[in-house]
């Protein structure tokens, strides 16, 4: 635009320079507001920043900084925490609650996918009620569904209470997941800002799935494994507190719920999760041929619904994005090779090496440890580079390799010689996944934030379902359980590489995405 026809800049009561075209961008603490393209978050007192044009290097720095580290920032990433922890946490706590409960391994294979499953199915929904009424209050709404739940898996007498218990704690967790991602991108409009801001939100994600085998094995050696459920009360009541006084919430948007794709949806991914489980079980028998023919019809069900509704849950459009629908299917895929290979891997320290439940949390330090840092270090990369194209591939391609690497598990290898596949397959995880999660954000428009991070984690929670069935039936369907380990971590490392290859020919290189 030639200098001389720009729009003067005006000074809004708020202190803030900028220009009508702009969005206003203001320092978030404690008593603060957001404004993002001129919507109003609702919250406390307001303090603006200096327009960007007047800073200095070392101001623009430390409100760089301002803009990051909030009040808000912890509550959204608290429960987010609590969420994450609860898909790692459980897993020392199979062969305690096996023998206490008298359950089958399908049994536990129900415990840990009921939950993923409802979680995976329900994703978009949250993201539609959160644009709808308000992601503050489906937030909110998740959080105590998730605490109550949790006091009902603690307290479960028998297997099946327990089962039923983890789907309500998935139902909380689809809430509030991507409400969270809405409640982020409101409050914090610019890119740069947004992606560390993930970044730190999938180092949350990292943090929690490391602490979860640790701490679960402290409380299953040291209680019960009973309290790996009852310790999500105090930190959902905390996210509760912090996100009613501190968190902004943008105005929500009207949008219509389409529930004939819900039900379409729920009942596709829960036949094709029993086919999974019992099949490896009972081969082909008539239920599980009977499910898979269900979830098949389904989906098909799905997809004509979503063309045919004037206002779908899930806009086929936005897979004509290529960055959106490239996020989508890598997060599936990170998710299926990654919560499979925990999952048998798990099972290999505790029945194999004979390790106890916390003897076999620290034996995943490297890996659970290495997805925080990741996490941690992930937005920042993908800030520098300008889009998360770059990230996604050295994650997905360090992932491979040490999933890869974890077929030298034998009944005697030495522990040391697991640690750098461990190592590589964990970090490989977290610095693909805050990048998928962006660059589905970025190929979504502004005003289906809700819906975006909804499909991205759905997508997630989807691979995460498909992993655990999967190469839970490899491992066990295999007459040793070494060579159903070996398969089972080939397989994963196989998704992992198939999402690079995605990555390559989806995902907009740098220059385009500055563009």
């Amino acid at each position: 635009m030639d200098p001389a026809r720009r729009p003067r800049a005006s000074r809004s009561g708020f202190g803030t320079t900028m220009r009508p075209t702009e969005s206003m961008v203001v320092s978030i603490g404690p008593n603060t507001s957001v404004h993002a393209e001129g919507q109003r978050l609702q919250t406390g007192d307001v303090t603006g920043p200096k327009s960007r044009m007047s800073r200095g290097p070392g101001e623009a720095a430390e409100l760089a900084e301002q803009r990051v580290l909030s009040v808000a920032l912890v509550a959204v990433c608290l429960g987010y925490f609590m969420v994450i922890l609860d898909t790692t946490i459980v897993n020392v706590a199979l062969p305690a609650l096996r023998e206490d409960l008298g359950t089958s391994v399908s049994g536990l294979q129900w415990v840990v996918d009921g939950y993923l499953l409802m979680f995976a199915s329900l994703l978009l929904s949250g993201g539609v009620l959160a644009d709808r009424i308000g992601a503050r209050q489906v937030f909110q709404l998740g959080l105590g569904l998730f605490v109550l739940a949790s006091v009902g898996c603690g307290l479960a007498p028998t297997t099946v209470v327990l089962v039923i218990a983890r789907l309500v704690q998935g139902v909380g967790a689809a809430l509030a997941v991507p409400a969270s991602l809405a409640l982020l991108r409101a409050a914090y409009p610019e890119a740069a800002a947004r992606a560390r801001v993930i970044g730190m939100w999938g180092g949350i994600a990292g943090v929690a799935a490391a602490a979860g085998p640790i701490l679960g094995g402290v409380l299953v050696t040291t209680a019960s494994w009973r309290l790996v459920f009852f310790v999500n009360i105090p930190i959902g009541l905390l996210a509760m507190v912090l996100t009613a006084l501190r968190v902004p919430s943008p105005d929500p948007r009207p949008r219509g719920l389409d529930p004939a794709a819900q039900v379409t949806g729920v009942l596709a991914l829960a036949a094709l999760t029993l086919a999974l489980i019992e099949g490896g079980h009972f081969g082909l028998s008539p239920l599980v041929i009977a499910a898979a023919v269900v979830s098949v019809a389904a989906a098909a069900g799905f997809v004509a619904i979503e063309r045919w509704v004037p206002a779908p849950m899930l806009p086929l459009g936005l897979f004509g994005n290529a960055t959106f629908s490239g996020g989508n299917a890598v997060g599936l895929l990170i998710n299926l090779g990654f919560y499979g290979g925990l999952f048998v891997i798990n099972l290999y320290f505790q029945q194999v090496l004979g390790y106890s439940a916390l003897l076999a949390g620290l034996a995943l330090l490297p890996q659970m440890g290495m997805a925080a840092v990741g996490s941690l270090l992930s937005g920042r990369f993908t800030a520098r580079a300008g889009s998360p194209r770059p990230t996604m591939l050295v994650g997905l391609l360090v992932g491979c390799a040490g999933l890869f690497g974890l077929t030298i598990a034998g009944a005697h290898t030495p522990y040391p010689l697991l640690i750098a596949p461990l190592v590589a397959a964990g970090f490989g995880m977290s610095f693909t996944m805050p990048a998928a999660t962006t660059a589905v954000m970025e190929g979504a428009p502004a005003e289906r934030a809700g819906l975006a991070s909804g499909a991205i984690n759905a997508s997630r929670q989807v691979g995460g379902v498909i992993g655990v069935a999967l190469l839970g039936d490899v491992v066990s369907g295999s007459a040793t359980f070494i060579p159903g380990l070996r398969i089972a971590v080939i397989i994963a490392g196989a998704a992992f590489l198939a999402g690079a290859v995605l990555t390559f020919v989806t995902v907009r290189r740098p220059a385009a995405a500055d563009g």
